[in-house]
């Protein structure tokens, strides 16, 4: 750790002491000492809106040369149309992967090819290179030993690296007449970057949040104007670990009254509602730090508090926005008068020719519920704010008409009850096509958040019409309530790096108490749970207490199966090549990796943690627990057909000394033909055969997966993980299964 934290503290002083760039058409400030605190003049007057585009998770690929040449093809010509203050692509920015998808490292052919991509992108959008801000994704930090290092081509390529941006922590403000609007991104990508699959977290250190603090904070005794605070990263929060002292990003985010936070990680494939509010709410404290179970979190409902020493509302949004690699999709943020709002843009249905973002009123489904209910109850507003419906169009063309429709969806039908023309607001700075349509707002107080509905119609020089989706919206602050889908919970709602440990000590409990209670009730009460018992009566206890039974009778395969599951506890799980260049190994255990420095001279202790978890959890779960329960319903069957035995033989005394032998080979002739017809079939023993099958090609293609991630041999680097299972089910078969 000393080491690391000297590479940390060097690359800070480093980037702290580099000078920032002036480029032509923008005008910045260095803070003292905090050179990349910018500071970007936004032309535009009290009226003006800021609107930045965001990109995530490209996955350039040497695999898949398509996502590059579209995302040349597309994003240069829409950059130039959009004209943004800001360029935010927030991680992946090429994809590591080997194209059977199971080896992850560093590839410096993708990072040559985002290099040039870029250069050219940033020539066809006209914009300057000082506004685009990249950041490291976990796919960008796979293998990567130290940062700075030969295999850190983040560092080389990316157009933060190139323009000198090395820290951790950066930061940029966008100045309006009447606001600031400050952006703070971040990495928290792993300071030591293992192979893929077990890197899959951020993990940020007490040092990132302390800068973090810092950029958040700068204007908090430095400006008279009011501030908007957005934050971009990678990760989302629930796939972001604590630091060693067990802080977390969202009470930073929280303590700085975040607007919100943009990031990325997740693809569309998990879905396209991967959204999730944060309130501090002490009634769920203790909950919210594993899970939150709707994508709304709030509060326990006070009186609005509308004294000027009031503290604002500790709440902000996190927007995961999809990704480039197969959803070719990009965003536009737009803040206007501290409202935030974005819309995004599909290329997969081609270029756009016009781009519309409604502004105000805000979509009721993703506003700031409790500051916007407190702003409109304490009329705290800008009057002008409220006035007027707002929305940016982004068009090739000149725009002839922009229509503002709102629908009254309370009859049960869509009825439309305003239709406005939106004019151009201009001024002499204007730096974007803003229209406005007067309207009164008051008339659409309603308790309910998605009565109305807005609607933008514009219709170019060329006479193509462009519609945005129906928008609820809700002048008095409530907002509506949505629900995940499984996935979207699964991804969003649950914090897996707390949930990690409870549930590594809840399977291992279980399974610990499924080999050790049975055979506890056996010798210390002899309570007995057989098949009789069982008929007479059933229940699910009695059921698998009667399998596990049975599986204590086959001592050998019991104690194997007890001495495996400590094994998994004590001993480190296997062998790997945890970096680009292959020459450092480590070994992991369920708490991490243990590897060597990159000097050679110490080790790093149990990094990639919870990123084991999609090794630990998935063997245990699917692998080990189902061997344990499958061995006790093979050993069950056995004695199934031991009671049917002495059913028709009438030979309890005989059978009970010959059968523990296993030489069932040898009993009582005088059973019928037609008995070991019905024995010799055994069709449950036949489908527990499959069952055994299916778990050894779960565990199969687990292992064949970390063989190629980790270069693996399997006969030298992971024996006691890769052999277990398979073995312990063929000998639990073998032992069962004598039958004349």
């Amino acid at each position: 750790m000393n080491i690391l934290t000297l590479i940390f503290v060097l690359s800070f002083i480093i980037s702290s002491s580099a000078t920032t760039t002036a480029e032509e058409g923008n005008k910045f400030r260095s803070q003292p000492n905090w050179n990349h605190r910018s500071v970007i003049d936004a032309k535009g007057g009290a009226d003006s809106v800021v609107w930045v585009v965001q990109l995530s998770d490209l996955h350039f690929s040497i695999h898949h040369p398509d996502r590059a040449i579209d995302f040349n093809k597309f994003v240069g010509p829409a950059l130039s149309m959009i004209n943004p203050s800001l360029v935010l692509i927030t991680g992946d920015l090429t994809d590591g992967k080997s194209k059977d998808l199971l080896t992850m490292k560093q590839n410096e052919d993708e990072w040559v090819e985002y290099q040039n991509v870029m250069e050219d992108v940033i020539k066809r959008s006209g914009l300057n290179k000082s506004i685009f801000f990249d950041l490291r994704g976990n796919h960008d930090n796979f293998g990567v030993p130290v940062v700075g290092g030969s295999f850190d081509f983040f560092s080389r390529y990316s157009v933060n690296g190139q323009l000198g941006r090395s820290g951790s922590v950066n930061s940029v403000t966008i100045e309006t007449g009447e606001r600031k609007h400050l952006f703070v991104g971040f990495d928290s990508t792993m300071l030591v970057g293992l192979r893929g699959p077990t890197n899959l977290f951020g993990h940020p250190t007490d040092q990132l949040l302390t800068e973090l603090d810092m950029e958040l904070s700068q204007w908090n005794s430095q400006s008279a104007k009011p501030v908007t605070k957005i934050s971009f990263g990678h990760f989302p929060l629930s796939f972001t670990a604590l630091t060693e002292s067990g802080k977390t990003l969202e009470d930073f985010f929280l303590k700085h009254s975040l607007s919100t936070y943009l990031c990325g990680h997740l693809h569309t494939k998990f879905g396209k509602n991967l959204k999730r509010h944060h309130q501090l709410s002490h009634r769920f404290a203790s909950l919210n730090k594993f899970f939150q179970l709707n994508i709304h979190q709030i509060s326990s409902k006070s009186t609005v508090n509308c004294s000027f020493e009031a503290p604002p509302t500790k709440e902000f949004w996190e927007w995961e926005m999809g990704d480039w690699r197969k959803s070719r999709v990009m965003r536009v943020v737009a803040i206007d008068r501290g409202h935030v709002s974005y819309v995004d843009i599909d290329f997969k249905l081609g270029t756009k020719k016009t781009i519309i973002l409604p502004t105000f009123p805000l979509d009721s489904r993703f506003m700031l519920t409790s500051s916007s209910h407190r702003t409109y109850e304490c009329q705290k507003m800008v009057p002008s704010s409220y006035e007027t419906v707002r929305a940016l169009v982004f068009s090739v063309s000149p725009i002839v008409s922009v229509m503002a429709r709102i629908y009254d969806s309370k009859p049960g039908n869509l009825n439309l009850v305003v239709e406005a023309h939106m004019t151009r607001h201009v001024d002499e700075t204007s730096r974007g096509d803003l229209y406005v349509a007067p309207w009164n707002y008051q008339a659409f107080e309603d308790p309910s958040p998605d009565r109305f509905l807005l609607q933008i119609e514009t219709t170019d020089i060329m006479g193509r019409s462009t519609l945005t989706e129906l928008r609820p919206f809700s002048i008095n602050g409530l907002s509506v309530k949505l629900s995940w889908s499984w996935k979207e919970f699964f991804v969003m709602g649950c914090q897996w790096a707390a949930l990690y440990y409870p549930i590594l000590w809840s399977a291992l409990f279980v399974m610990f108490s499924f080999l050790l209670l049975p055979k506890a009730l056996l010798i210390f009460p002899k309570k007995l749970y057989t098949y009789k018992n069982f008929i007479a009566n059933k229940g699910f206890n009695n059921g698998i207490l009667w399998v596990l039974q049975e599986l204590c009778r086959v001592p050998t395969v019991w104690f194997s199966l007890l001495g495996y599951l400590f094994y998994l506890t004590l001993f480190p799980w296997f062998i790997g090549k945890v970096f680009t260049d292959g020459m450092n190994w480590g070994y992991v255990t369920y708490m991490g990796w243990v590897v060597k420095t990159s000097d050679g001279k110490g080790k790093h202790e149990y990094i990639g943690s919870p990123d084991v978890m999609v090794v630990v959890l998935p063997h245990l779960v699917f692998v080990v627990l189902p061997a344990i329960l499958v061995s006790g319903a093979l050993a069950a069957e056995r004695g199934v057909c031991r009671e049917y035995i002495l059913s028709v033989s009438g030979k309890k005394d005989d059978l009970d000394q010959n059968f523990d032998r296993g030489s069932l080979y040898q009993y009582d002739n005088r059973i019928s033909r037609q008995s070991y017809s019905h024995i010799r079939k055994r069709w449950i023993r036949k489908i527990l055969y499959v069952v055994c099958l299916a778990v050894c090609w779960r565990h199969f293609m687990n292992c064949r997966a970390l063989m190629k991630a980790y270069e693996i041999n399997p006969l030298l680097h992971f024996l006691g993980y890769g052999l277990s299972i398979p073995l312990l089910l063929v000998y639990a078969i073998y032992k069962t299964g004598s039958m004349p």
